[in-house]
């Protein structure tokens, strides 16, 4: 699938793509997320034309110079473009390598029946962990990244405003850390999933701060995730979390107009954190909490369509009834 123009994206055939001794990797099914959205709508700006995506679950058809796994392996892609020699990746920082980039964005994409990897950004996906969840496995990996990042204790409050597919995803890290976990929507049925993967309570917008008052006697929550990304509801965590807290941005805010509480970001001396995209590690914790059941992904999956119903799917991904939208591709 190929964007030639913001809002114009043609199901079409393209060449194989390069090899240059890198694995060749046969798609089977990827994801939509939210960047897709902005670089098909031309809110992220992306070099036209572009195959976009960069979820993406497939088969090793053949390894390339350096074999890391077999042929016939299902993988993930690491979808991360580094550099490997600036003052950021020597220190291990990839993820936030300046000259770095993003499959689908700076670069072709995996919307596509084949696409190459270096073996480095190749992992292996067991056979326990079922077709339909693996399709989240992409976004488990940033979430685990940020919750790495996010320092919580046992018996710790933590807030997670947004339960997207991301926000029930961090309802069950944290969890699994020993927090106490709140999820915050507007959704009821959302937040009945919350609870169905291990949230302690959830509550609507308006009743969040009266949830959080009966669950502790400090101020607010020790930690509050953002996950919406949008600037009310980071202006909703600041206020929930409490004095001495800190605040985890990970949902992704361009700016706006509403502006935030910064006396409150001044007087309760709150700590913000914005973790940024996923290191190759963490993909590695996210497949392994998977495939030991310490994270369930199947219920997060709520549509399977195909690469060609591509329009039907994008559609079905703004209109906010969706949770994560898978497509088979081939």
């Amino acid at each position: 699938m190929q964007v030639t123009a913001p809002g114009n994206a043609e199901y079409t055939d393209v060449r194989e793509p390069p090899r240059g001794g890198n694995a060749l990797i046969k798609v089977h099914r990827v994801g939509i997320c939210g960047t897709d959205v902005k670089i098909l709508n031309g809110g992220i700006p992306a070099p036209y034309p572009i195959i976009m995506g960069h979820e993406m679950i497939g088969e090793v058809v053949d390894p390339g110079d350096v074999t890391i796994v077999d042929a016939g392996t299902r993988v993930l892609i690491d979808p991360a473009i580094a550099c490997g020699h600036c003052d950021l990746c020597r220190i291990g920082r990839m993820n936030i390598c300046t000259n770095g980039g993003l499959l689908g964005r700076d670069m072709d994409g995996v919307f596509a029946e084949y696409v190459t990897a270096p073996a480095s950004r190749i992992l292996e996906v067991p056979d326990h962990i079922s077709d339909k969840g693996s399709g989240v496995l992409q976004v488990l990996g940033t979430t685990v990244h940020a919750a790495r990042a996010t320092p919580v204790f046992p018996g710790d409050i933590v807030a997670v405003i947004g339960l997207g597919v991301s926000g029930l995803l961090f309802v069950q890290l944290l969890k699994a850390m020993g927090a106490v976990v709140v999820g915050i929507t507007r959704s009821a049925w959302k937040r009945e999933l919350a609870e169905q993967l291990g949230a302690d309570a959830t509550a609507p917008p308006a009743e969040a701060h009266s949830t959080l008052a009966n669950m502790t006697a400090a101020d607010g929550a020790d930690v509050v995730v953002e996950a919406a990304g949008k600037e009310p509801t980071l202006a909703q965590a600041i206020e929930l979390a409490r004095t001495g807290g800190s605040v985890t941005v990970f949902g992704t805010l361009t700016g706006g107009q509403a502006g935030l509480p910064y006396y409150q970001l001044y007087h309760k001396e709150l700590t913000l954190r914005n973790p940024r995209a996923a290191m190759t590690g963490d993909y590695q914790r996210g497949i392994a909490l998977a495939a030991s059941g310490a994270v369930q992904l199947d219920p997060i999956v709520t549509h399977h369509l195909h690469l060609q119903d591509a329009d039907e799917a994008f559609a079905t991904v703004q209109d906010g009834s969706a949770l994560k939208v898978l497509m088979e591709v081939g």
